[in-house]
C-alpha cells in the first residue's frame, strides 16, 4: 500500500514538473517574439568624402573698410588637409574702397581710383571645431563643419604695404563628396597711417560665400 502511494505521488510530481517546463517553453516564445520580432533589417550605406587632401575654390562677398566705404569684391583660395581637424589655406582678394569719411562730409577726394583699389593676400591654420551633418529632410542630409582660421598676410592700399592679421570663422556644408559650399567670415587686421588719421590699427570685415573643390 505504502509502495502504491509513493508511485502516485512521484507520477503527479512528474506530470506537474511537465506542466510546468511546456508553461515556462510557452512563455519564453511569447517573449522571444516580443523582444526579438522577426524584421528585415535594412541596409545603409553612408556615403564618404573623397580621400583628397588638396581643396580648390573661389568666393565673393562684402568687405567693410575701416574709414572708408565697403565693397563687394572676389577672391580665389586653396588649402592642403592636413587630417580630419586641421589644415592650411591661402586666399587672394580684391575689392575697391568707396568715398572717406572725409569725402562724405564734403572735402575733396583723398585718393585716385587706382589707390582706392585694394588687394590682400594670407596664409591661415584652419581648424574644424563642429563636424557634423545638416538635415534637409527626414531622407536627405549633408555632412557640414564649423571652422575656425587664423594666420597673416600682406594688403596693398593705397599704393601701400601693410602687414595684415587674419582671423575668422566659417561654416561649410559638403554637397557632394567632391564639392562644397562655405560661408566664412574674417577681420582683416592692420596698422594705417593714412589721409592725416593717427596712426592706428583697423579692422576691416569681411562676408563671403565661397564654392569649393577636392581633387
Amino acid at each position: 500500500m505504502e509502495n502504491r502511494f509513493q508511485r502516485l505521488l512521484l507520477s503527479s510530481l512528474l506530470v506537474l514538473g511537465c506542466q510546468a517546463a511546456n508553461a515556462q517553453d510557452e512563455t519564453q516564445r511569447v517573449l522571444d517574439k516580443i523582444v526579438t520580432p522577426d524584421m528585415e533589417r535594412r541596409h545603409i550605406e553612408e556615403d564618404q568624402l573623397d580621400t583628397e587632401d588638396f581643396e580648390i575654390g573661389a568666393y565673393y562677398g562684402y568687405m567693410s573698410i575701416e574709414d572708408f566705404g565697403g565693397n563687394w569684391g572676389f577672391g580665389v583660395r586653396a588649402a592642403y588637409h592636413i587630417n580630419e581637424d586641421f589644415f592650411l589655406e591661402a586666399n587672394y582678394g580684391q575689392h575697391t574702397a568707396g568715398e572717406s569719411t572725409l569725402e562724405i562730409g564734403g572735402g575733396l577726394p583723398a585718393l585716385t581710383d587706382e589707390e582706392r583699389e585694394l588687394s590682400y593676400y594670407d596664409i591661415n591654420l584652419g581648424y574644424n571645431i563642429f563636424p557634423g551633418e545638416v538635415f534637409i529632410s527626414d531622407s536627405l542630409a549633408f555632412n557640414s563643419t564649423f571652422y575656425l582660421v587664423g594666420g597673416a598676410g600682406n594688403t596693398t592700399f593705397a599704393n601701400t604695404e601693410f602687414f595684415t592679421y587674419t582671423f575668422g570663422a566659417g561654416y561649410k556644408i559638403y554637397l557632394t563628396d567632391y564639392f562644397d559650399l562655405s560661408l566664412d567670415v574674417r577681420d582683416h587686421v592692420f596698422e594705417r597711417e593714412l589721409l592725416g588719421f593717427n596712426k592706428k590699427w583697423v579692422n576691416n570685415l569681411s562676408t563671403n560665400v565661397g564654392v569649393n573643390f577636392f581633387f
